[in-house]
């Protein structure tokens, strides 16, 4: 079996990759997996900008049994660099999208493209739980941006170019490593960095509320989208996932019993109104009742998110 991640040095991106290759399988078929040490000769990796002409067309060539795409400009740098984002966020997955039609043309070969979406392509107002037939109405370039993979990704599988599954991923916390450029990314940093015994920006009030899922309950989502039946999926291929509704408050209660007061003191409030106004245009809660009929599974709570994310890192990590 063969497996082709874009997006494979991201933090999602690179989880998946040393699962995979932890389990030596997927959905029963043995392969050889990407990238992890101890697989150096079995396998390639290739650093390439998605939305350059011609990158995504060796890809396809390779006649991948699963493509996970996985590859985007984040949230708050989309924002900012309108250009960028459309070029790597809609050119990017368009191309990768037609060098795999193109492939299927020629050879009549169809892989399974996991397709790697988010709540952003909801937008306000918002009901108290979005339903799974609530319309896509995004309120940010990001947003827009994966809506329109989305659209496109149903239309290719509808058309037998590729079998797609899009996911839309609610906002993944912890995330590891270091702040980035994500409009919500501080959702994990007043975790992480005070965690470090490292002190963290706030730039929102503690009643926002706001969608989670952990990197981990994030990794199992693309492993399941890669060996769920399609028939049961049906043509609605873009799926809202199940994740965990918590309010900043939430998260430092939560941060508070695992790590102690001497945790949470190193939280420092710095109101954003950019962040704000972006982060106040999310989804606050899904229904995902679909997607836990076909097989997808959340976080419990926010505690359990904070003790995974020490088991891993550890405390200074």
């Amino acid at each position: 079996m063969k497996i082709v991640i874009i997006g494979a040095a991201g933090m999602i991106g690179a989880r998946l990759a040393r699962r995979i290759a932890q389990d030596g399988q997927l959905g029963g078929r043995a392969m050889a997996p990407s990238i992890p040490e101890g697989w150096e000769e079995r396998c390639e990796t290739h650093m390439l900008d998605i939305g350059e002409p011609g990158a995504a067309e060796p890809f396809a060539r390779e006649r991948a049994d699963v493509v996970f795409h996985l590859a985007a400009i984040v949230s708050g740098e989309a924002e900012a660099d309108f250009a960028k984002g459309y070029r790597v966020n809609l050119d990017g997955t368009r191309a990768l999208f037609d060098a795999i039609r193109e492939e299927n043309e020629r050879s009549g070969h169809c892989p399974r493209v996991v397709f790697a979406s988010s709540i952003a392509v909801f937008g306000a107002p918002f009901p108290g739980s979005i339903p799974d037939d609530f319309a896509l109405s995004p309120l940010t370039s990001y947003g827009t941006q994966k809506a329109i993979g989305e659209l496109l990704l149903a239309d290719y599988t509808r058309r037998g170019f590729l079998d797609g599954i899009g996911l839309r991923l609610p906002t993944i916390c912890i995330r590891p490593g270091r702040p980035n450029k994500a409009a919500s990314g501080f959702f994990s940093n007043i975790l992480r960095e005070p965690l470090r015994g490292e002190e963290a920006v706030l730039p929102v009030s503690d009643d926002v509320r706001h969608f989670f899922a952990s990197p981990a309950a994030a990794v199992e989502f693309f492993l399941h989208a890669a060996v769920i039946d399609g028939a049961a999926v049906g043509p609605r291929r873009n799926i809202s996932l199940p994740g965990l509704s918590a309010t900043v408050a939430d998260e430092i209660a939560a941060l508070e019993r695992v790590a102690g007061p001497e945790a949470t003191a190193l939280i420092r409030r710095e109101p954003d109104e950019t962040i704000r106004r972006i982060v106040a245009g999310w989804a606050t809660d899904v229904e995902a009742s679909r997607a836990r009929a076909l097989g997808f599974r959340a976080d419990a709570s926010f505690d359990d998110i904070i003790r995974a994310h020490l088991a891993e890192a550890g405390p200074t990590g």
